[in-house]
């Protein structure tokens, strides 16, 4: 298989990227590390936006295009799961300073730098969260006049591409989440625990539009919603070429 990962490649063979004539695209994998109810392992996010990344960047060379997948974020804002065992959240503000700095020092030109192609292939869905790389990648335009591509899913124009489970607004380790890492990682996957769980087909999004601030306040109390049982690893492969899809689009605008 081939190896996309930015950081197995060494400084030359990157500066040699840089100084070919071909514009070599990044692309940052965003997620989280929190509880993805007792089925999903907490590197949930960070699977699904690795993954999602990988096929963006297999996608852009077969069009002859190169592409590079960077270290993901595996930590940002993770308030809704609070109060669940080894959920790792960090301050907005953090958050945010840390995609800025991340994206800032691939592109500002200085020697070996330099990238002006970059993507965000997001799979953590907390507003909050989004909102950090929203606030990271407006930063970095005003500062260097690079614009990043970043399709947010929770957007209508990219949502209406995804599951029904997804569009309905229940699918925290449901049968959306659930589908891809039966698809990335199928090991990481309790199936014995999945399969006897009941549906939770209450939409996240309008509980947070309610007013809500946590998984338990809204109903979660073992940290998903949706239906994991109903989850498959078809499924979760026809999803991942729709989510890179997506990243093939945005940096095609930018």
């Amino acid at each position: 298989m081939r190896d996309y990962f930015f950081a197995h490649r060494t400084w030359i063979e990157l500066r040699d990227l840089l100084n070919q004539s071909k514009p070599c695209a990044l692309i940052l994998p965003a997620g989280s590390t929190e509880a993805h109810g007792p089925h999903l392992p907490l590197s949930t996010d960070v699977i699904i936006a690795e993954e999602m990344a990988f096929r963006a960047a297999r996608a852009l060379e077969s069009r002859g295009e190169v592409a590079l997948t960077l270290p993901p974020l595996a930590y940002s804002v993770t308030d809704f799961s609070e109060g669940f065992a080894g959920s790792v959240s960090i301050r907005a503000e953090t958050a945010t300073a840390l995609a800025r700095d991340i994206l800032l020092s691939l592109i500002q030109q200085k020697p070996g730098q330099g990238f002006k192609r970059i993507a965000i292939a997001n799979a953590h869905l907390e507003p909050a969260h989004i909102a950090t790389l929203r606030a990271a990648c407006e930063a970095v335009k005003a500062e260097t006049g690079v614009e990043i591509a970043f399709p947010d899913v929770t957007r209508r124009r990219w949502a209406k591409m995804l599951t029904e489970e997804f569009q309905s607004g229940a699918c925290h380790a449901g049968q959306y989440e659930g589908s891809l890492v039966l698809s990335a990682r199928p090991e990481l996957v309790r199936e014995e625990i999945r399969l006897a769980l009941e549906p939770k087909l209450i939409s996240l999004s309008q509980a947070i539009r309610a007013g809500a601030r946590s998984f338990i306040e809204i109903g979660g109390d073992q940290a998903y919603f949706g239906n994991p049982a109903a989850a498959t690893a078809e499924e979760g492969n026809r999803v991942f070429d729709i989510l890179a899809g997506m990243v093939v689009i945005a940096l095609s605008e930018i």
